[in-house]
Protein backbone atom coordinates (compact mmCIF):
# COMPACT_ATOMS: atom_id res chain seq x y z
CA UNK A 1 0.00 0.00 0.00
CA UNK A 2 1.38 3.69 -1.06
CA UNK A 3 0.25 7.00 0.02
CA UNK A 4 0.86 10.35 -1.57
CA UNK A 5 0.03 13.24 0.78
CA UNK A 6 0.37 16.94 0.51
CA UNK A 7 0.38 16.77 -3.45
CA UNK A 8 -0.74 18.96 -6.21
CA UNK A 9 -3.26 16.48 -7.94
CA UNK A 10 -3.85 16.67 -11.18
CA UNK A 11 -6.61 13.60 -12.31
CA UNK A 12 -6.72 14.99 -15.97
CA UNK A 13 -10.80 13.44 -15.39
CA UNK A 14 -11.31 16.65 -13.00
CA UNK A 15 -10.12 19.35 -11.44
CA UNK A 16 -6.94 20.05 -9.65
CA UNK A 17 -6.92 19.43 -5.88
CA UNK A 18 -4.70 21.18 -4.03
CA UNK A 19 -2.94 19.87 -0.20
CA UNK A 20 -4.49 16.05 -1.56
CA UNK A 21 -4.09 12.44 -0.95
CA UNK A 22 -3.66 9.45 -3.80
CA UNK A 23 -4.28 6.22 -2.04
CA UNK A 24 -2.90 3.53 -4.11
CA UNK A 25 -3.70 -0.67 -2.77
CA UNK A 26 -2.75 -3.67 -4.99
CA UNK A 27 -1.55 -1.90 -8.06
CA UNK A 28 -4.98 0.20 -8.21
CA UNK A 29 -5.84 3.66 -7.09
CA UNK A 30 -8.02 3.60 -4.15
CA UNK A 31 -8.83 7.03 -3.46
CA UNK A 32 -8.07 10.55 -3.75
CA UNK A 33 -8.77 13.57 -2.47
CA UNK A 34 -8.70 16.23 0.89
CA UNK A 35 -9.82 13.91 3.13
CA UNK A 36 -8.74 10.17 2.48
CA UNK A 37 -7.77 8.38 5.62
CA UNK A 38 -4.10 6.42 5.25
CA UNK A 39 -4.32 3.15 6.77
CA UNK A 40 -0.71 2.51 9.38
CA UNK A 41 0.55 0.29 7.11
CA UNK A 42 1.03 2.31 4.27
CA UNK A 43 4.23 3.50 2.53
CA UNK A 44 3.85 7.46 2.22
CA UNK A 45 5.46 9.83 0.29
CA UNK A 46 5.58 13.70 1.08
CA UNK A 47 5.02 15.48 -2.08
CA UNK A 48 4.93 18.56 -0.47
CA UNK A 49 4.93 21.66 -3.26
CA UNK A 50 5.23 18.70 -5.99
CA UNK A 51 2.31 18.00 -8.50
CA UNK A 52 1.01 14.13 -8.98
CA UNK A 53 -0.56 13.10 -12.40
CA UNK A 54 -1.05 10.20 -14.16
CA UNK A 55 1.28 8.25 -15.71
CA UNK A 56 2.19 9.10 -19.08
CA UNK A 57 0.83 7.67 -22.11
CA UNK A 58 3.39 7.45 -25.36
CA UNK A 59 0.59 6.19 -28.28
CA UNK A 60 2.85 5.67 -30.75
CA UNK A 61 6.48 4.21 -30.05
CA UNK A 62 8.78 1.22 -31.29
CA UNK A 63 10.42 0.85 -27.66
CA UNK A 64 11.77 -2.27 -27.45
CA UNK A 65 11.12 -3.24 -31.11
CA UNK A 66 13.71 -0.72 -32.52
CA UNK A 67 16.36 -0.87 -29.76
CA UNK A 68 18.32 1.88 -28.86
CA UNK A 69 21.77 2.34 -29.95
CA UNK A 70 22.01 -1.16 -31.42
CA UNK A 71 21.73 -0.77 -35.30
CA UNK A 72 20.49 -3.40 -36.66
CA UNK A 73 21.19 -6.03 -34.36
CA UNK A 74 18.14 -4.32 -32.55
CA UNK A 75 15.62 -3.67 -35.40
CA UNK A 76 12.74 -5.70 -35.37
CA UNK A 77 9.91 -3.27 -36.06
CA UNK A 78 10.02 -3.91 -40.33
CA UNK A 79 9.58 -7.29 -41.86
CA UNK A 80 10.81 -6.29 -45.14
CA UNK A 81 10.59 -9.39 -47.04
CA UNK A 82 6.78 -8.74 -48.09
CA UNK A 83 5.10 -5.66 -48.13
CA UNK A 84 1.48 -7.20 -46.78
CA UNK A 85 2.58 -8.63 -43.40
CA UNK A 86 -0.42 -8.47 -40.99
CA UNK A 87 0.11 -11.96 -39.57
CA UNK A 88 3.39 -10.56 -37.88
CA UNK A 89 2.76 -9.22 -34.40
CA UNK A 90 4.93 -6.82 -32.38
CA UNK A 91 5.29 -8.39 -29.16
CA UNK A 92 7.23 -11.32 -30.78
CA UNK A 93 9.91 -8.46 -31.84
CA UNK A 94 9.92 -6.88 -28.26
CA UNK A 95 13.28 -6.70 -25.71
CA UNK A 96 11.89 -5.15 -22.73
CA UNK A 97 15.98 -4.38 -21.80
CA UNK A 98 15.73 -1.90 -24.14
CA UNK A 99 17.84 0.80 -21.95
CA UNK A 100 14.80 3.22 -23.76
CA UNK A 101 12.06 1.49 -21.16
CA UNK A 102 14.29 2.87 -18.53
CA UNK A 103 14.81 6.59 -19.90
CA UNK A 104 10.89 6.46 -20.51
CA UNK A 105 10.32 5.24 -16.92
CA UNK A 106 12.46 8.20 -15.64
CA UNK A 107 10.32 10.88 -17.98
CA UNK A 108 7.55 9.72 -16.39
CA UNK A 109 6.63 7.59 -19.11
CA UNK A 110 4.48 4.58 -17.65
CA UNK A 111 2.66 2.84 -21.04
CA UNK A 112 3.24 2.52 -24.64
CA UNK A 113 1.48 1.27 -27.57
CA UNK A 114 4.32 -0.11 -29.98
CA UNK A 115 3.00 -1.02 -33.25
CA UNK A 116 5.45 -2.32 -36.29
CA UNK A 117 7.21 0.33 -38.63
CA UNK A 118 5.53 1.83 -41.67
CA UNK A 119 7.84 -0.01 -44.42
CA UNK A 120 4.64 -2.82 -45.39
CA UNK A 121 1.49 -1.63 -45.95
CA UNK A 122 0.44 -4.29 -43.39
CA UNK A 123 2.92 -4.69 -41.00
CA UNK A 124 1.17 -6.64 -37.98
CA UNK A 125 -0.63 -6.07 -34.99
CA UNK A 126 0.32 -3.49 -32.17
CA UNK A 127 0.94 -3.89 -28.40
CA UNK A 128 0.00 -1.74 -25.57
CA UNK A 129 2.58 -2.30 -22.40
CA UNK A 130 3.71 -0.96 -19.13
CA UNK A 131 7.01 0.53 -19.23
CA UNK A 132 8.49 -1.86 -16.39
CA UNK A 133 9.53 -5.22 -16.69
CA UNK A 134 11.87 -8.33 -18.47
CA UNK A 135 8.92 -10.51 -19.27
CA UNK A 136 7.10 -8.90 -22.00
CA UNK A 137 3.85 -10.71 -21.81
CA UNK A 138 3.74 -9.73 -18.03
CA UNK A 139 3.58 -5.98 -19.71
CA UNK A 140 1.10 -6.33 -21.37
CA UNK A 141 -2.72 -4.46 -21.17
CA UNK A 142 -3.74 -5.10 -24.65
CA UNK A 143 -2.95 -7.55 -27.93
CA UNK A 144 -3.88 -6.97 -29.97
CA UNK A 145 -3.85 -3.05 -30.18
CA UNK A 146 -4.58 -2.33 -33.55
CA UNK A 147 -3.45 -3.36 -36.85
CA UNK A 148 -0.77 -1.22 -38.33
CA UNK A 149 -0.69 -0.05 -42.27
CA UNK A 150 1.15 2.85 -43.84
CA UNK A 151 1.16 4.78 -47.27
CA UNK A 152 3.07 7.44 -48.38
CA UNK A 153 6.59 7.54 -49.24
CA UNK A 154 8.10 4.58 -46.92
CA UNK A 155 6.32 1.51 -48.46
CA UNK A 156 6.95 2.85 -52.12
CA UNK A 157 10.24 3.67 -50.96
CA UNK A 158 11.10 -0.24 -49.37
CA UNK A 159 9.75 -2.20 -52.58
CA UNK A 160 9.59 -0.15 -55.42
CA UNK A 161 13.03 0.25 -56.16
CA UNK A 162 13.41 -3.56 -56.09
CA UNK A 163 12.74 -4.46 -59.64
CA UNK A 164 9.64 -5.21 -60.80
CA UNK A 165 8.01 -5.05 -57.02
CA UNK A 166 4.85 -3.72 -55.68
CA UNK A 167 4.24 -0.99 -55.02
CA UNK A 168 6.29 1.46 -56.49
CA UNK A 169 3.48 4.58 -56.84
CA UNK A 170 0.89 5.48 -53.94
CA UNK A 171 -1.50 4.08 -56.99
CA UNK A 172 -0.20 0.85 -56.25
CA UNK A 173 0.15 1.61 -52.11
CA UNK A 174 -4.09 2.04 -51.90
CA UNK A 175 -4.30 -1.02 -54.42
CA UNK A 176 -2.30 -3.24 -53.03
CA UNK A 177 -4.08 -2.59 -49.69
CA UNK A 178 -7.50 -2.75 -51.00
CA UNK A 179 -6.82 -6.00 -52.63
CA UNK A 180 -5.49 -7.62 -49.21
CA UNK A 181 -8.85 -6.09 -47.09
CA UNK A 182 -11.25 -7.61 -49.70
CA UNK A 183 -9.37 -11.30 -49.89
CA UNK A 184 -10.10 -10.93 -45.89
CA UNK A 185 -13.54 -10.03 -46.36
CA UNK A 186 -14.62 -12.81 -48.93
CA UNK A 187 -12.16 -15.04 -46.40
CA UNK A 188 -14.09 -13.71 -43.30
CA UNK A 189 -17.77 -14.16 -46.20
CA UNK A 190 -17.01 -17.79 -46.18
CA UNK A 191 -16.39 -18.61 -42.94
CA UNK A 192 -19.20 -17.11 -41.58
CA UNK A 193 -21.55 -19.14 -44.58
CA UNK A 194 -19.48 -22.17 -43.38
CA UNK A 195 -21.22 -21.71 -39.69
CA UNK A 196 -24.10 -20.77 -40.58
CA UNK A 197 -24.44 -24.03 -43.10
CA UNK A 198 -22.83 -27.54 -42.42
CA UNK A 199 -22.74 -28.38 -45.81
CA UNK A 200 -20.80 -25.09 -46.87
CA UNK A 201 -16.74 -26.22 -46.28
CA UNK A 202 -15.19 -23.45 -45.09
CA UNK A 203 -12.31 -21.99 -46.37
CA UNK A 204 -8.85 -23.46 -45.97
CA UNK A 205 -6.60 -21.95 -43.36
CA UNK A 206 -4.72 -18.35 -44.19
CA UNK A 207 -2.81 -16.79 -41.83
CA UNK A 208 -2.84 -13.33 -43.05
CA UNK A 209 -6.51 -13.55 -43.41
CA UNK A 210 -7.23 -14.49 -40.04
CA UNK A 211 -5.06 -11.67 -38.68
CA UNK A 212 -7.43 -8.88 -40.69
CA UNK A 213 -10.92 -10.28 -39.64
CA UNK A 214 -10.58 -8.26 -36.22
CA UNK A 215 -10.00 -5.50 -38.18
CA UNK A 216 -12.99 -6.09 -40.71
CA UNK A 217 -14.91 -6.81 -38.13
CA UNK A 218 -14.31 -3.06 -36.27
CA UNK A 219 -12.93 -5.36 -33.06
CA UNK A 220 -9.63 -3.44 -33.03
CA UNK A 221 -8.83 -0.13 -35.34
CA UNK A 222 -6.44 -0.03 -38.31
CA UNK A 223 -3.44 2.91 -37.72
CA UNK A 224 -2.95 4.19 -40.77
CA UNK A 225 0.61 5.66 -41.13
CA UNK A 226 0.11 8.86 -42.84
CA UNK A 227 2.15 12.49 -42.85
CA UNK A 228 1.08 14.13 -46.18
CA UNK A 229 -2.24 15.37 -46.72
CA UNK A 230 -3.04 13.21 -49.68
CA UNK A 231 -2.04 10.49 -48.14
CA UNK A 232 -4.51 11.22 -45.05
CA UNK A 233 -7.16 11.66 -47.55
CA UNK A 234 -6.22 8.39 -49.00
CA UNK A 235 -6.02 6.71 -45.58
CA UNK A 236 -9.70 8.16 -44.49
CA UNK A 237 -10.98 6.82 -47.86
CA UNK A 238 -9.87 3.56 -47.58
CA UNK A 239 -11.07 3.26 -43.95
CA UNK A 240 -15.06 4.57 -44.69
CA UNK A 241 -14.87 2.25 -47.73
CA UNK A 242 -14.58 -0.53 -45.82
CA UNK A 243 -16.34 0.86 -42.69
CA UNK A 244 -13.50 0.27 -40.30
CA UNK A 245 -12.57 1.45 -36.82
CA UNK A 246 -9.44 3.58 -37.93
CA UNK A 247 -6.64 5.84 -36.62
CA UNK A 248 -4.14 8.04 -38.20
CA UNK A 249 -0.62 8.11 -37.10
CA UNK A 250 1.72 11.34 -37.42
CA UNK A 251 -0.87 13.64 -39.34
CA UNK A 252 2.38 16.06 -39.90
CA UNK A 253 -0.04 18.18 -42.26
CA UNK A 254 -3.41 18.04 -41.08
CA UNK A 255 -4.39 21.45 -40.79
CA UNK A 256 -4.81 21.29 -44.84
CA UNK A 257 -7.56 18.52 -43.84
CA UNK A 258 -8.84 19.64 -40.56
CA UNK A 259 -12.30 19.47 -41.40
CA UNK A 260 -12.36 16.05 -43.17
CA UNK A 261 -11.07 14.83 -40.02
CA UNK A 262 -13.52 16.90 -37.54
CA UNK A 263 -16.19 15.00 -40.21
CA UNK A 264 -15.48 11.50 -39.59
CA UNK A 265 -14.08 12.53 -35.90
CA UNK A 266 -10.99 10.42 -36.97
CA UNK A 267 -8.33 9.61 -33.80
CA UNK A 268 -5.01 10.96 -34.51
CA UNK A 269 -1.40 10.42 -33.29
CA UNK A 270 0.31 13.60 -34.20
CA UNK A 271 3.99 13.76 -33.91
CA UNK A 272 7.41 13.54 -33.85
CA UNK A 273 7.36 17.24 -33.65
CA UNK A 274 10.39 17.91 -32.02
CA UNK A 275 12.43 17.46 -35.65
CA UNK A 276 13.04 18.87 -38.93
CA UNK A 277 11.29 17.49 -42.13
CA UNK A 278 13.51 14.01 -42.50
CA UNK A 279 11.91 13.43 -46.10
CA UNK A 280 9.44 14.80 -48.33
CA UNK A 281 6.21 14.25 -47.07
CA UNK A 282 7.04 15.57 -43.59
CA UNK A 283 9.01 18.55 -44.40
CA UNK A 284 6.15 20.97 -42.77
CA UNK A 285 6.43 19.41 -39.56
CA UNK A 286 5.94 21.90 -36.53
CA UNK A 287 2.99 22.92 -34.36
CA UNK A 288 0.25 23.35 -36.59
CA UNK A 289 -1.21 20.48 -37.48
CA UNK A 290 -1.92 19.64 -33.46
CA UNK A 291 -3.26 23.10 -32.87
CA UNK A 292 -5.23 22.96 -35.66
CA UNK A 293 -6.71 19.67 -34.88
CA UNK A 294 -7.66 20.56 -30.85
CA UNK A 295 -9.30 23.30 -32.21
CA UNK A 296 -11.22 21.37 -34.35
CA UNK A 297 -12.48 18.95 -31.93
CA UNK A 298 -10.48 16.16 -33.67
CA UNK A 299 -9.45 13.15 -31.08
CA UNK A 300 -5.40 13.66 -31.11
CA UNK A 301 -3.20 13.34 -29.11
CA UNK A 302 1.26 13.48 -28.86
CA UNK A 303 3.78 10.91 -29.84
CA UNK A 304 7.31 11.03 -30.60
CA UNK A 305 7.54 7.90 -32.69
CA UNK A 306 10.44 7.14 -30.75
CA UNK A 307 12.74 6.19 -31.62
CA UNK A 308 12.52 8.55 -34.24
CA UNK A 309 12.42 11.43 -31.40
CA UNK A 310 13.20 9.61 -27.54
CA UNK A 311 10.12 9.29 -26.07
CA UNK A 312 11.26 10.89 -22.94
CA UNK A 313 10.56 14.58 -24.83
CA UNK A 314 7.07 13.53 -24.73
CA UNK A 315 5.86 16.27 -22.07
CA UNK A 316 8.09 18.58 -23.60
CA UNK A 317 5.92 18.40 -26.81
CA UNK A 318 3.40 19.69 -25.14
CA UNK A 319 4.91 21.75 -23.52
CA UNK A 320 5.68 23.53 -26.67
CA UNK A 321 2.45 23.09 -28.21
CA UNK A 322 1.17 25.30 -25.08
CA UNK A 323 3.55 27.99 -25.94
CA UNK A 324 2.04 28.00 -29.45
CA UNK A 325 -1.14 28.25 -28.32
CA UNK A 326 -2.90 24.54 -27.33
CA UNK A 327 -5.15 25.05 -24.28
CA UNK A 328 -2.68 23.81 -21.42
CA UNK A 329 -5.57 20.80 -20.18
CA UNK A 330 -5.81 19.66 -23.91
CA UNK A 331 -2.32 19.62 -24.29
CA UNK A 332 -1.54 17.13 -20.81
CA UNK A 333 -4.94 15.32 -21.82
CA UNK A 334 -2.91 15.18 -25.05
CA UNK A 335 -0.14 12.47 -23.58
CA UNK A 336 -2.34 11.14 -20.76
CA UNK A 337 -6.09 10.59 -21.06
CA UNK A 338 -6.45 10.84 -25.05
CA UNK A 339 -3.34 9.19 -25.87
CA UNK A 340 -4.90 6.33 -23.62
CA UNK A 341 -8.39 6.52 -25.19
CA UNK A 342 -5.87 6.16 -28.51
CA UNK A 343 -4.32 3.46 -27.18
CA UNK A 344 -7.29 1.86 -26.17
CA UNK A 345 -6.87 1.48 -22.93
CA UNK A 346 -8.68 4.51 -21.27
CA UNK A 347 -10.65 1.75 -18.73
CA UNK A 348 -7.21 1.58 -16.72
CA UNK A 349 -4.63 4.52 -17.39
CA UNK A 350 -4.39 8.05 -18.40
CA UNK A 351 -6.74 9.38 -15.60
CA UNK A 352 -6.04 9.22 -11.63
CA UNK A 353 -9.39 7.81 -10.86
CA UNK A 354 -10.49 4.97 -8.54
CA UNK A 355 -10.51 1.74 -9.70
CA UNK A 356 -7.60 2.50 -12.00
CA UNK A 357 -4.33 1.56 -12.37
CA UNK A 358 -2.24 2.96 -9.82
CA UNK A 359 0.06 4.92 -12.68
CA UNK A 360 1.27 7.81 -11.31
CA UNK A 361 4.61 10.80 -11.48
CA UNK A 362 5.31 13.14 -8.83
CA UNK A 363 6.51 16.02 -10.82
CA UNK A 364 9.39 18.36 -9.36
CA UNK A 365 7.20 21.36 -10.85
CA UNK A 366 5.12 21.90 -13.74
CA UNK A 367 4.85 18.23 -15.45
CA UNK A 368 4.73 20.71 -19.16
CA UNK A 369 7.81 22.76 -18.19
CA UNK A 370 11.31 21.72 -19.57
CA UNK A 371 13.13 22.73 -16.14
CA UNK A 372 10.55 19.70 -14.26
CA UNK A 373 11.60 16.42 -13.64
CA UNK A 374 9.53 13.51 -12.87
CA UNK A 375 10.85 13.07 -9.00
CA UNK A 376 9.06 9.14 -8.58
CA UNK A 377 7.30 7.15 -11.14
CA UNK A 378 5.14 4.72 -10.38
CA UNK A 379 3.40 1.92 -12.04
CA UNK A 380 0.81 -0.74 -10.67
CA UNK A 381 1.79 0.74 -7.32
CA UNK A 382 5.26 0.19 -7.72
CA UNK A 383 7.75 2.66 -7.36
CA UNK A 384 9.85 1.97 -10.48
CA UNK A 385 11.89 5.04 -10.35
CA UNK A 386 13.04 7.26 -7.83
CA UNK A 387 15.27 10.48 -8.67
CA UNK A 388 18.64 11.35 -6.76
CA UNK A 389 18.82 14.52 -5.55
Amino acid sequence: MLAIINANIVPVAGEAMPDATLLMRDGKIEALGTDVEIPGEARVIDARGRTVTPGIVEAHAHVGISEQGLGAEGSDHNETTDPVTPHVRAIDGINPRDDAFREFREAGITTALVPPGSANLLGGSAVVLKCSGTIVDDMVILDPAGMKAALGENPKGAYGQRQGKAPATRMGSAALLREALVAAREYMEKQDAAEADDDTDPPGFNAKHEALLPVLRREMPLRIHCHRADDIVTAVRIGEEFDLCYTLEHVTEGQYVTELLAKHRVPCAVGPTLQHGSKVENRERDFRAPLALAAAGVPMCFTTDHPVIAGQYLALTAGIAVSWGMDYDAALAAITATAAEHAGVADRVGTLEPGKDADVVIWSGDPLDFTTFADVTIIDGDVVYERGV
